[in-house]
């Protein structure tokens, strides 16, 4: 106990630091550092109680219980937080209040049956609680709670990817991928502290103590490789606008389609448009701006940014991110296979034709070519 006891006092000590860098740092993404600063919080306050908990309960025992239920508020704000860093226009607005419901409704319950009794009952409450029916429906609603934000994560990870394939023209993998990966593993700690809460009810105390301990490490090294990634690499958290609709959601009816509401929508004006579009991206290269969207280029066309997404991502069968890829890879196959940029690295190529990063460029080109950059290069000098 002395040693879980120092492994917990460490862990919320950093992680208050983490919250206090977090709170103080200036950036653009003030809203989701607040929030992640609010996760770490209460997951601190958590996990603090291997040390506060005994001299709490032999004082405030009201405080102690009420602590318990702070942990209600983990994972909605995780879930507002990934809302966050998904969409660059999230802000937080009143309906959000209602992610506290759960936590009101466990209150009133415990004060409805717990609070309000004498000293003795509370401490033999704190002593057995495990035991009690409350204690059982309010392990019943975190787990309930928990695989719904969960699920729910995964369905704004989700939409929000395919928006940004549809909208969007540099890479967006390393977010998603960091986030969904995260959100693993916090199921991963989460249905292990399940478990641990389980044994509870068994005679295997030595092994509760160890996982206790185990879940304090790796809670720590998740949360601090978390923000610390974030930190790191805050260029790659770049937003969509919520009010972006995916392409099968739009209404047929009230949208426009591949044209002007006023011409007739015919095979024969779709195709006009198609080689507009495409003589304009070989001619014009807007592809060469890495931040380039579909309402941006929709701008310089002077068209509907909606009739030009459902022109690519409808009508070519393909996301505005591979539309756009597409013209930046066969323009680096030029210059790779140019004699005069023969000493020209591909990382120089790369940012030249419109990436962002050699990662997202290698594994666009791959897929385009079957072959790396570099091996592409190497195969043609080899054969002229």
């Amino acid at each position: 106990m002395d040693f879980l006891k120092t492994i917990a006092t460490i862990s919320v000590f950093i992680l208050f630091l983490l919250i206090l860098f977090l709170l103080t740092l200036k950036s653009n993404k003030k809203i989701s550092n607040r929030l992640f600063a609010g996760y770490l919080f209460f997951t601190a306050v958590d996990a603090s109680g291997v040390f506060i908990s005994q001299p709490i309960i032999s004082t405030y025992p009201n405080l102690e219980i009420f602590r318990w239920t702070l942990i209600l508020f983990n994972i909605p704000l995780f879930y507002l937080y990934v809302l966050s860093l998904c969409y660059e226009n999230f802000r937080l607005k009143r309906k959000h209040l209602l992610h506290i419901i759960p936590f009101i409704i466990i209150n009133i319950i415990l004060v409805s049956g717990i609070y309000y009794t004498g000293d003795f009952e509370k401490k033999y409450f704190l002593q057995h609680h495990h035991e009690t029916g409350e204690m059982i429906f309010f392990q019943y609603l975190i787990e309930i709670q928990y695989l719904i934000y969960t699920i729910s994560i995964f369905m704004v990870l989700k939409k929000a990817r395919n928006i940004y394939l549809e909208n969007q023209s540099y890479s967006t993998n390393l977010v998603y991928k960091w986030l969904f990966q995260m959100t693993l593993l916090f199921m991963a700690v989460h249905y292990f502290a399940t478990f641990k809460n389980i044994l509870r009810y068994t005679d295997n105390h030595q092994l509760l103590i160890f996982i206790n301990g185990f879940l304090e490490i790796i809670a720590l090294i998740i949360t601090s490789w978390f923000v610390l990634k974030a930190l790191k690499y805050p260029e790659f958290f770049r937003g969509v606008d919520t009010q972006l609709q995916l392409i099968h959601d739009f209404n047929n009816e009230t949208l426009p389609k591949t044209k002007s509401e006023n011409q007739q929508n015919s095979d024969e004006n779709i195709t006009i448009q198609l080689e507009l579009l495409k003589k304009y991206m070989t001619e014009k290269k807007p592809y060469l701006d890495p931040a380039l969207t579909v309402q941006s280029l929709a701008a310089q066309m002077n068209i509907p940014s909606r009739e030009l997404s459902i022109l690519i991502n409808s009508n070519m069968n393909q996301h505005f991110f591979d539309f756009v890829n597409k013209y930046r890879i066969e323009n680096a196959m030029e210059l790779l296979t140019n004699h005069s940029k023969k000493d020209y690295t591909v990382l120089e190529i790369l940012y030249q034709v419109g990436f962002n990063s050699k990662s997202s460029f290698n594994t666009a080109f791959k897929k385009h070519t079957a072959l790396t950059p570099t091996e592409y290069r190497n195969t043609f000098y080899k054969t002229n």
